[in-house]
């Protein structure tokens, strides 16, 4: 076992506290240890603490950790889901998308819901449970539908919805109906109530981001809250006061990441995500409320009780990229019920959940103005005075900031030197050095929290991309049909040649005939998969024109080819130019380490109790430890010291001393677990558990859930 020290340069900030003043409204319950003894719900509780007070597994013995049990999924790839467990079952999701129950002390299959023919591409981060009486139901999605299973036996329930279905875009208006909608994050019980996260496409013509209930009897859509308001209603002047609503190119807004729900405050904290098109706002003036905010909502009626927006016009895909942590905070004495929530930005905000209060000073601060013709940015953007960011920031490099490990370092500084580092550059023709990156410093793993002490835990990524636009001009005018469906809908990711850009995690689609039947493709372009959206627009003549040219079988210029019009280009002005990480020749982030970090931030104070690297470049032998890594999937806080969090691209999952951050043991995993763990107690004794998928960052394919438990 080993770990090396690295100092981490931090962004710096004045460290002034807002003295708070208390409102009269009563605080919520404590909550009794008992309710972290479980993990029935996503995350752990219904406040996305991550937090158990479980305790067989200390300190001092979590180095004798061994695999309990292993299970092998029959998909293979990415599995994102963090496990539930409800008496003697564990329950998760494969990289297809089956529903699994295991038996929580032998890891058995018991039953498996998922057609056996037809594999899903997309990813799942976990289920719902709900309960009555004898009435026990498993909530998962598939696309578009939302499905009820019998938690005992796997069987759909035909009383919900449509014989055990609803799609879930009925609760939008008419025009979204054959709009791309699915679930990669679990609903939100509460009592007979699951809020569903939705995610949808990030360009024109995006479905509405609408917060939506369901009832988990009877399927029913039971309330909404348009995260775009309708003229008139608050909110609608942050768009211009247009019919943004009906608009075919603007919508989204949604929640994708999930959400913490206060059972006894009964209010439900969702935070929305950005408007579309994402990185062009010129078709969408204003704030635009209510996207990139934290609104807190009756969770019986979904009726606004408060909000606050972290990104105003958002244009660089700022949206916060997991669920808030309810927490309780002290201040003179006095214990505060508050919800904190983590950002893509490495900031942490922290209000009173009972009113919106912020507990910590806000700093409205002058941005850059853009430069593109017709896009307004914002001339201030919000800043928590503390805590300081857990991510460096674009502006903190200097040109001694290339990675000593580049074999191209001038080449990097060439695009470093090019490249606008101001914090909240906008989108321009030119370079636009993005750190922390699209994925964010917090990624949708988001933070661990001891919710009583108001002590949070955060994994951080610390890789830097590369933003820019272009123009969208009449470069699709006179191409064959298949080859401008394919500039207009891909290209930004898979490049204009079919390239690609692996190390940003999109494949060649170069001799795709020889890999893939048009089945599979068409399944995933309609479906989507991983980061990928889906695109069920593109269908019938569409399609097949696609697939023609996808497979290299479109005649170019021939007369019986239909040509592109110049009335089908883009609807906006500018297009983005593609995810693309800022790298060195080998692959590696283009900045030096650390590329990954863990943190232990104090919300009472605002102060970081510690941080250090998170993961290894085996590249790099002996001086690729402490490097650290991209991380995706978050830790497990145990009430009695200890931090367990796998999510690294090295492969492992560690156990750190969550009061000082040394690590305590680490293992092996056959593959990667880009996932958050689960723990449990069956039988009297405790275990944890994960999946093992592998896949995303390029790492080897994995299809294994394991369990951890004491000899």
């Amino acid at each position: 076992m080993y770990s090396r020290k690295i100092s981490i340069p931090l962004a710096l900030g004045s460290c002034f506290l807002l003295l708070f003043t208390s409102c009269k409204k009563p605080a919520s319950k404590e909550v009794s240890k008992e309710h972290y003894q479980t993990w029935s719900s996503y995350l752990g509780d219904p406040g996305r603490n991550h937090f158990t007070t479980l305790s067989q597994i200390t300190p001092k013995n979590v180095h004798e950790l061994k695999v309990a049990w292993t299970y092998e999924a029959q998909d293979w790839g990415q599995m994102q889901m963090n496990p539930l467990v409800v008496d003697s079952m564990v329950y998760g999701v494969t990289a297809a998308l089956r529903v699994v129950a295991l038996h929580a002390g032998t890891g058995k299959e018991i039953w498996q819901y998922g057609d056996s023919v037809k594999v899903w591409h997309s990813t799942s981060r976990g289920l719902s449970y709900w309960k009555k009486d004898t009435d026990q139901r498993i909530l998962c999605t598939r696309g578009s539908d939302l499905i009820a299973l019998n938690a005992l036996t796997g069987e759909p329930i035909l009383t919900f919805g449509n014989n055990g279905k609803v799609d879930m875009r009925k609760g939008l208006p008419e025009s979204e109906q054959s709009k791309f909608l699915i679930s990669n994050t679990p609903g939100t019980i509460y009592k007979d109530l699951i809020i569903m996260s939705l995610r949808v496409s990030e360009g024109a013509g995006a479905a509405l981001g609408d917060v939506m209930a369901f009832n988990v009897v009877t399927g029913k859509h039971e309330w909404s809250f348009k995260t775009i308001p309708d003229v008139g209603e608050e909110g609608s002047e942050t768009w211009g006061n247009t019919r943004i609503r009906e608009s075919e190119i603007v919508g989204a807004a949604n929640n994708w990441s999930g959400m913490a729900v206060d059972e006894e405050l009964e209010i439900i904290y969702v935070p929305t995500g950005s408007a579309a098109p994402d990185f062009y706002g010129g078709v969408r003036p204003g704030n635009n409320l209510f996207a990139n905010s934290l609104v807190a909502l009756n969770a019986n009626t979904g009726e606004k009780l408060w909000h606050f927006q972290f990104t105003h016009h958002d244009i660089w895909d700022r949206d916060p990229p997991a669920p808030p942590n309810l927490i309780t905070v002290e201040r003179d004495g006095e214990k505060i019920p508050a919800v904190a929530q983590v950002t893509k930005q490495g900031y942490v905000f922290v209000f009173d959940r009972r009113t919106g209060d912020s507990l910590f000073e806000i700093e409205e601060r002058p941005v850059p103005a853009s430069t593109l013709e017709g896009e307004k940015t914002s001339p201030t953007q919000p800043f928590p005075v503390k805590p300081k960011p857990f991510a460096r920031r674009s502006n903190s490099l200097t040109e001694d900031d290339m990675s000593p490990f580049s074999e191209n370092k001038e080449e990097l500084l060439e695009v470093f030197k090019e490249a606008n580092t101001q914090v909240y550059a906008p989108p321009s023709l030119d370079p636009v050095l993005l750190l922390p990156g699209y994925d964010g410093a917090a990624e949708w793993g988001g933070a661990g929290a001891d919710p009583e002490n108001g002590i949070i835990y955060v994994n951080s990524n610390e890789m830097p991309w590369i933003l820019r636009m272009g123009e969208s001009d009449n470069n699709t005018s006179g191409l064959p049909k298949g080859q401008a469906i394919y500039q207009q809908n891909c290209a930004t990711c898979h490049q204009t040649d079919r390239s690609g850009a692996a190390a940003s995690g999109f494949p060649s689609l170069i001799d795709l005939q020889f890999r893939k039947d048009k089945d599979e493709v068409t399944s995933i372009i309609t479906q989507g998969k991983g980061m990928m959206t889906g695109f069920p627009q593109i269908k019938g003549d569409d399609m097949e024109a696609l697939l023609r040219f996808l497979y290299d079988q479109e005649v170019q210029h021939s007369v019986e080819e239909e040509i592109v019009k110049k009335d089908s280009l883009p609807p906006v002005p500018y297009k983005h130019l593609g995810y693309n990480k800022f790298l060195d020749s080998k692959g590696l982030p283009a900045i030096a380490p650390p590329w990954g970090t863990l943190h232990a931030i104090d919300l009472n104070s605002g102060d970081f109790l510690w941080s250090v690297p998170f993961g290894n470049t085996p590249e790099f032998g002996e001086d690729g430890i402490g490097t650290g890594t991209e991380s995706y999937g978050g830790p497990i806080v145990t009430e009695n010291g200890l931090l367990l969090i796998a999510g690294t691209r090295d492969g492992f999952f560690r156990a750190f001393d969550r009061y000082t951050g040394k690590i305590l043991w680490e293992y092996q995993l056959p593959a990667p677990a880009f996932a958050t763990p689960a723990t449990y107690e069956f039988e009297g004794k405790q275990y944890i558990v994960l999946a093992c998928g592998g896949e995303k960052l390029g790492t080897p394919k994995g299809n294994k859930i394991m369990a951890f438990a004491l000899e």
